[in-house]
């Protein structure tokens, strides 16, 4: 037996809104919460309980009763009950002593009341009075728990675990984190069970730490795992936020920079307090106006019960500033609603429109289509799916565009539980476009297993496409037995390098990326703009045990990565979902903002914005306008050529919000190290194989790049104020 473990209940899919007059978004989606609220939903619903209530008043066999007895101390803590499910817990554990019980019994009685005394010090330490230090690894002073009497007893209870059970792992890992919390480690755990001290160590001496400033920010929002977006919504040319979760009764959040080091909630304002209910968040401009829409998605994880639309919110200027408008049934997006939490905006048909890829889940028995909405150009889309053979019919969990035979039209890459697919644009003798899984002959079908986020990105800077998916297999006793120094052999990321003839090589371990770590959501960067991409792991499992440090993973000159997790402060324990990077403060380098926290409500948590304490190395910013081609310009294609001391250099860039969970900034924030001299931009814009060459660009600055204007070699790159934030006082 180990700590608890997930399980699911399902429950008849709602009618569907076909059938129904289409409400007020906001009093649709709060019927979806009130259904959720007393229903039997684990995750979730209060009915739960009183079944559990029920059972317990008639049962007469005694181990069954202990069982239903940790099931209604476990619902009580999911559903943030805290102090009702220790007391609860407590008493049930106790006489189970006192009475004799198998230790199975015991065990499975003592796991949750762990879980409950953590969440406890965790709240009243880390969600009410919470430092910038909070939850992070290695712990610093102001992180350990002043009131440390939750702690204590969790480690307490851990050591009494363990000699309930066989060596574990999982339970010694909470031990650990238990001692340390309270202050107490490593002395109050006992040799054998001790973390080595190496192993939360920084793991370089030449990496600055990030600090979490979201607190001086207005950033300080908590609330369970959703998306996160970094990008400009409101065309000031300064960087807003917008975030999401799932909870079904809380709405997406967006934050405007108002550019002097902090972020005013505009949520009401921009008409966002109406959408209830959203896994994950993605940017793009869908109608061409100019402006950056939103599309939410919903239903993951929930299977049948989890067939509810997802919103395309259109974003329209008003004299009052922004509104986003819920054009989805209009635009023919609302149906059929499956589960999902993952799509990926690209255009596939060249025809200067942005399609929708949606990658849907299953209900446990239905294999759910995934969908691919054609943009007819009107503000409306058709599902051809099936038509171009792109439907998938598996349990879909991150999806990703970028052409990666360069031939001038985009691929598609939906990351499963089970074999992975990776779909070949081809032209097709009707004179339309199909899709052809090539994933086997490409090298690129995956494990035999989950996978999770994914993308295409250039890591070795040789410009074609490379592809990272994150593996899925790990669980937490697995991650937890790694950072004992145990071998385990599932569980770490793929990187698959392009070998520039329409195959990859698996060179994920290679390349030092060998730590099991549960990624879901996760997104690549640069941090130290050296012009070598990095990747941000956020960790972490639906169960509510699953404690384990998200990992920051940086690029060693296109040879290999090495983890800075600790030396940079990223390793933080909550449960690590939308990821996004942008420069936050114009000061020329990309920050770093993570929405974190779990599915249960008692498992929640705020967003972090790591800020970067910034390098000594040069920059150029772009901001790319397509004009024939989709106006966001995403799958454009740069290459900047620079002089270095060491002679001319390139650096390559993908237009793309990165991960499939968690989107960054459109514009591109591309770091040139050392560069002396920045000779040229050019721009492969998407659905085409010219080149558009820009000169005139200086180092360190912001250039709008607009397709067709001076398409000559000389055509100059226009520069755009550079607004430094203003750091707060």
């Amino acid at each position: 037996m180990v700590l608890t473990t997930l399980s699911l209940w399902l429950w008849p899919a709602p009618a569907s809104s076909a059938q129904l007059p289409a409400p007020a978004p906001r009093a649709e989606f709060a019927a979806l919460c009130q259904d959720m609220t007393s229903s039997d939903l684990q995750f979730y619903g209060r009915g739960r309980l009183a079944q559990l209530e029920s059972a317990r008043s008639t049962i007469e066999d005694s181990t069954r009763r202990w069982s239903l007895d940790a099931d209604y101390g476990e619902a009580l803590l999911f559903l943030n009950e805290i102090q009702p499910a220790i007391d609860h817990l407590s008493d049930a554990w106790m006489r189970s002593r006192e009475t004799g019980a198998p230790k199975e019994v015991q065990a499975r009685l003592l796991s949750p009341l762990i879980l409950a005394h953590l969440q406890a010090g965790e709240d009243a330490n880390c969600v009410l009075h919470r430092s910038a230090s909070s939850c992070i690894l290695p712990l610093q002073p102001d992180a350990v728990h002043q009131q440390r009497q939750d702690a204590v007893r969790a480690g307490d209870l851990s050591l009494e675990l363990l000699q309930l059970l066989p060596p574990n792992f999982e339970v010694t890992w909470i031990l650990n984190l238990s001692r340390m919390l309270s202050g107490d480690f490593p002395a109050g755990v006992p040799d054998g069970f001790r973390l080595p001290a190496t192993t939360i160590a920084p793991e370089v001496d030449d990496f600055e730490p990030w600090i979490d400033r979201s607190r001086e920010m207005g950033m300080d929002q908590v609330d369970l795992a959703g998306g996160a977006i970094v990008d400009d919504f409101d065309g000031d040319g300064l960087l807003d936020l917008v975030t999401s979760t799932w909870d079904p009764c809380d709405s997406i959040k967006a934050f405007r920079n108002n550019g002097e080091g902090r972020f005013e909630n505009v949520t009401k304002d921009w008409g966002l307090d109406e959408q209830l209910g959203a896994f994950n968040i993605l940017q793009a401009d869908y109608d061409n106006d100019g402006d950056l829409d939103l599309l939410a998605l919903r239903g993951g994880w929930l299977f049948d019960r989890g067939r509810i639309r997802n919103s395309l919110l259109r974003n329209d200027a008003t004299p009052t500033g922004r509104r986003f408008v819920d054009t989805t049934r209009a635009s023919g997006l609302a149906e059929p609603p499956y589960p999902t939490q993952t799509a990926a905006w690209g255009d596939f048909d060249n025809d200067g429109h942005l399609d929708l890829y949606v990658g849907n889940e299953h209900s446990g028995e239905t294999a759910y289509p995934s969908q691919l909405f054609r943009n007819r150009g009107d503000g409306t889309f058709e599902d051809v799916a099936n038509e171009v053979g792109a439907a998938n019919d598996r349990f879909a969990k991150g999806v990703t565009w970028g052409d990666y035979d360069d031939d001038g039209d985009l691929d598609l890459y939906v990351s499963n539980h089970g074999p992975n697919r990776l779909y070949r644009n081809e032209p097709h003798e009707s004179g339309g476009r199909r899709f052809r899984d090539v994933a086997t002959e490409a090298g690129v079908v995956g494990p035999d297993g989950w996978t999770f986020a994914t993308w295409f990105f250039d890591p070795d800077n040789d410009g074609d496409l490379d592809l990272f998916v994150a593996d899925y297999r790990a669980t937490t006793a697995s991650v937890a037995a790694s950072y004992f120094g145990a071998q385990v052999d599932a569980g770490s990321p793929f990187l698959f390098r392009n070998d520039g003839g329409g195959r990859f090589e698996s060179v994920g371990r290679e390349w030092g990326l060998v730590r099991p770590s549960l990624p879901m959501g996760a997104n690549y960067g640069d941090l130290d703009n050296d012009g070598w991409l990095d990747i941000y792991l956020g960790t972490g499992e639906p169960s509510f045990q699953s404690q384990v440090p998200n990992v920051m993973y940086r690029n060693r000159r296109g040879e290999g990565f090495e983890e800075v997790t600790f030396a940079g402060g990223f390793g933080h324990l909550q449960k690590g979902h939308g990821v996004a990077f942008g420069d936050l403060d114009q000061d020329g380098d990309q920050d770093l903002l993570h929405q974190l926290g779990g599915f249960y409500p008692a498992d929640s948590y705020a967003n972090v914005v790591f800020v970067n304490p910034g390098n000594g190395n040069r920059f150029v910013h772009l901001e790319l306008e397509g004009r024939s081609s989709n106006r966001s310009a995403i799958g454009a294609r740069i290459e900047v050529r620079v002089t270095t001391p060491r002679g001319p250099r390139s650096v390559y860039a993908h237009v793309s919000p990165g991960g499939s969970f968690g989107g960054s900034s459109l514009r591109q924030e591309i770091g040139l190290g050392d560069a002396t001299r920045l000779e040229e931009i050019r721009v492969r814009w998407p659905g085409t194989n010219v080149e558009q060459v820009f000169t005139g660009a200086d180092l360190d600055g912001l250039y709008r790049l607009v397709q067709g204007q001076e398409e000559a070699a000389t055509g100059l790159a226009t520069a755009l104020p550079f607004r430094r934030v203003e750091e707060n006082p």
